[in-house]
């Protein structure tokens, strides 16, 4: 392993520690200093990752010219792949789990355009719906992430393979000839393939989230050239503290019990222990994720481990284009649904801050976390919070008003009632506005579709929309600190590579982000890339919404007299 360049000398116990680093798990191991075998294989004894006996480790210092480790695990880096994250990539293999997910899909778009000299990228998919692997790569390409891609180099597409397998079965469902070709050609790995899932059942989520996590990483401590293992998590892992540091904490219980309970007890009781065993955290996704870290943390002494952990993750920023997103689970959904006029109610404080994180970002933070685990060592484990509250913070107030703005200047044809929405902490009223606002609408409308002979459906939804609040509801009515000393250190480290900036980390105001044009490209982004509806439809659109906005006003009117004649005869 290359030693960073250090003036002079470098430091026996330093250069030790991050050259030897595997020498007690690898016998083939030989740490080097100018061409001579100081130490070999299991000469040396560690304790979690520190020598602590060799004849060798003490105060010496040795000329700074080649010091490396000469393992079939660990690769020297030159000068360049140490300041260059894309050198970083060079003729490497990479392994990605999840990668038909949201940032899965923009994590494969930003390598294949921007680490062009990567040799290949191995995405692990299962067959879904009849379908096959290979063919579900082929639809995968056809989504709007790639455009870039295919017009300016069509070709990339050959250097990405499927993988079939599941992280829910043993040995990831791998076959045997794909985990040999892994284990002896994989240099990278990426783990964010994880149930996002608020509501699933604490089985389900244990086996994709907790032991999925386990079985990738008994994969990657096969692999004989790995060089970074980067594992997706979430901020709110710890979301039951209210100051969030770049550490792993002991989990809530311990996973090996948890996973062992999952296999042998039957739906019913696990069921009825769910709660006792979620404690402070409010859904079985943090409990099950903050599990996986700690997973990955008893591993990152053989396998050379980051963390990763973004907040909610939302459009792209500025790539492959700014405000493009393809799904609408969580807040996408929700907003998407308060410019289309549907949502009129959300329990939220208004009062605390609102921790989203675009997903350019989180992709950029993964590339660059996998080269900073190597280029610059590290005898811990590094842990980034992804996070935007300590670089820009935004409370929720704010962003609702950027919001309502932006759905008024672009409103979508689909808008089906004047955008207008409150915050409300109070359950009782929240509940009482969502009865008159969602449900009785829905219901009307339901009836006509009914009595056109149509399919009634938005009953339905409006009690997706609902359960989408309320299980989102404990995020936007608290707030964290999230403590970002290592990402400052990764943004700090990718400002000085020499292509620093296509990897940008950096969200804060002075680097040109600014959460009006933000929520402008978000909203846009939704209406063309969610609801299929380009801008050529918005003098319609804004037509509607004028109509719209008197239908509101003239209901409002005679609303309100209804309420008064009403009243005015009860009173008589």
């Amino acid at each position: 392993c290359f030693h960073p360049p250090v003036s002079g000398y470098a430091v026996t116990v330093r250069c030790f520690v991050d050259c030897c680093y595997r020498a007690d798990f690898d016998p083939s191991a030989q740490c080097r200093v100018n061409g001579s075998v100081i130490a070999e294989g299991l000469d040396i004894q560690y304790e979690m990752g520190v020598p602590t006996q060799h004849s060798l480790f003490e105060a010496k210092s040795y000329p700074q010219t080649t010091d490396f480790c000469a393992s079939t695990n660990n690769y020297p880096l030159n000068d360049a792949a140490m300041n260059n994250v894309s050198e970083f990539y060079e003729n490497s293999k990479i392994f990605i789990t999840g990668a038909t997910g949201f940032l899965g899909k923009a994590l494969v778009e930003k390598l294949l355009r921007s680490c062009d000299g990567l040799d290949s990228i191995y995405l692990l998919m299962r067959p879904k719906r009849g379908m096959a692997v290979e063919q579900r790569l082929k639809e995968l390409f056809k989504n709007p992430v790639f455009n870039r891609i295919r017009e300016k180099d069509p070709d990339a597409f050959d250097k990405v393979k499927a993988i079939s397998g599941d992280v829910s079965l043993p040995n990831l469902g791998i076959s045997e000839s794909d985990k040999a070709f892994m284990v002896g050609n994989i240099n990278v790995v990426f783990h964010s393939a994880a149930t996002v899932k608020f509501n699933e059942d604490l089985k389900n989520a244990v086996i994709l989230n907790t032991l999925g996590t386990k079985r990738v990483l008994q994969l990657c401590k096969e692999m004989k050239h790995l060089k970074s293992f980067v594992h997706v998590s979430t901020a709110y892992s710890n979301s039951d503290k209210d100051v969030v540091e770049e550490t792993v904490y002991k989990p809530p219980c311990d996973p090996e019990a948890i996973i062992h309970c999952i296999d042998i007890l039957p739906e019913e009781a696990i069921e009825v222990l769910t709660q006792k065993m979620l404690g402070k955290h409010p859904n079985t996704y943090t409990f099950t994720k903050a599990m996986a870290e700690h997973i990955v943390l008893e591993n990152s002494e053989v396998v050379p481990s980051a963390i990763v952990r973004p907040s909610i993750i939302t459009s792209a920023w500025k790539e492959p284009y700014p405000g493009w997103v393809d799904n609408i689970s969580g807040i996408t959904g929700i907003f998407m649904e308060c410019g289309r006029g549907t949502i009129k109610t959300i329990i939220c404080d208004e009062r605390c801050r609102i921790d989203i994180i675009p997903v350019d970002v989180v992709v950029n933070t993964l590339i660059t976390a996998a080269w900073h685990t190597v280029a610059n060592r590290s005898n811990t484990m590094r842990v980034y919070n992804c996070t935007s509250g300590c670089a820009n913070p935004i409370t929720w107030k704010e962003f609702s008003v950027l919001t309502h703005k932006y759905s008024l200047e672009y409103p979508s044809k689909y808008v089906t009632w004047y955008p207008g929405f409150t915050y409300r902490t109070n359950r009782t009223v929240h509940a009482l506005y969502a009865t008159l606002y969602h449900t009785i609408p829905s219901a009307l409308l339901d009836l006509y579709l009914y009595c056109t002979r149509q399919q009634p459906m938005m009953l339905k939804f409006s009690r997706k929309i609902n359960s989408a609040l309320d299980t989102g509801s404990f995020f936007s009515t608290h707030q964290w600190d999230f403590k970002a000393s290592t990402m400052d250190e990764l943004v700090g480290a990718v400002n000085r590579a020499e292509d620093g900036e296509k990897f940008d980390v950096d969200l804060r105001e002075t680097n040109g982000f600014s959460w009006d044009c933000y929520v402008k490209d978000f909203m846009i982004g939704v209406r063309r890339f969610v609801l299929k509806d380009d801008l050529s439809s918005l003098e319609r659109a804004k037509v509607k919404l004028n109509r719209l906005y008197w239908f509101q006003k003239i209901f409002q009117i005679i609303s309100m007299y209804t309420i008064l004649k009403v009243a005015t005869t009860y009173l008589r």
